[in-house]
């Protein structure tokens, strides 16, 4: 274990006679990297963030509920109480038209034993392709806000591994020189005058 003084902010930048070219050019790369990952990041998590959020808006806007009606009756027995649980919720065929008159039909959740033409809800897109219910304004809001987070982080790591990686090839670099250093200067300690 290596004896260090007291933590100094900011050495590298500070005057010092002692301080060689490779000090300076990792200062600076030291600097560079922060600046980019800072900016990187940010740029990342706001634009994918925004596009989430644009998207998911969108969805919200253009995806629309209709009634569709059950082609068939639901497999199950059908429940007596009027608060089916999720649990009693099966998959059933139904159909509906579009708002431009086209015929549809898909599998939707509904409850067991519902009859043949009983009404349940389906979200449709513009085309009236079934779609899943759109997210809420607050769900949109963290799904957009996470996702951007996750996108931020991803793009600030790539710079600090190149940062990191560049940092490393510095220090062996700055040892191959001490080594160089050392054989040049290390014999003549041990001379004495006399």
């Amino acid at each position: 274990m290596a004896l260090r003084g007291p933590k100094v902010w900011l050495w590298r930048w500070r005057r010092n006679p002692l301080k060689r070219r490779a000090d300076r050019v990792e200062a600076w790369v030291v600097l560079g990297v922060w600046m980019l990952t800072v900016v990187a990041g940010v740029l990342a998590a706001t634009t994918v963030s925004r596009s989430v959020a644009d998207g998911l808006a969108r969805e919200r806007a253009e995806w629309r509920p209709l009634v569709a009606r059950l082609a068939e009756r639901a497999p199950g027995a059908a429940s007596e109480n009027a608060h089916v649980s999720r649990a009693e919720q099966v998959w059933a065929t139904a159909r509906w038209t579009a708002a431009d008159g086209s015929e549809h039909s898909g599998q939707l959740r509904v409850p067991a034993g519902s009859a043949p033409g009983a009404p349940v809800t389906v979200w449709t897109d513009p085309e009236g392709r079934q779609v899943t219910r759109p997210v809420t304004e607050s769900q949109a809001r963290v799904r957009a806000f996470l996702t951007g987070g996750v996108a931020g982080l991803c793009a600030a790591a790539v710079p600090l591994a190149g940062g990191r990686a560049l940092r490393g090839r510095l220090e062996c670099r700055r040892i191959d020189q001490w080594d160089v250093e050392w054989s040049r200067f290390g014999p003549m300690w041990g001379r004495t005058t006399g």
